[in-house]
């Protein structure tokens, strides 16, 4: 499964949880360009993946973790935030 596919799951499955539909994106994009990134056929730059988090009432990680947790789950929460805490401070 390729980022672009998992991030679409990940913003459908945070939609959903959050009781919104695709309609309710109106103010940030249009219906169809949601439909089209939660498809996997579209990849948002991270403007509108700020937007997006936004607009559910989340952090932009949290839908980025998710993407790549669905991507690839056997790596679990635990790692990937230890890969990421590792990568930070060495900035």
């Amino acid at each position: 499964m390729e980022i672009r596919e998992s991030l679409g799951e990940a913003l459908r499955r945070m939609r959903i949880l959050h009781d919104l539909t695709q309609e309710d994106f109106a103010v940030v994009s249009s219906r169809t360009y949601v439909s089209s990134l939660e498809r996997g056929l579209k990849a948002p730059t991270i403007q509108k993946i700020e937007d997006l988090a936004g607009r559910i009432g989340i952090h932009p990680l949290s839908l980025i973790v998710s993407a790549y947790l669905i991507q690839n789950p056997d790596v679990g929460l635990d790692g990937l935030i230890e890969q990421v805490r590792k990568e930070a401070l060495e900035v």
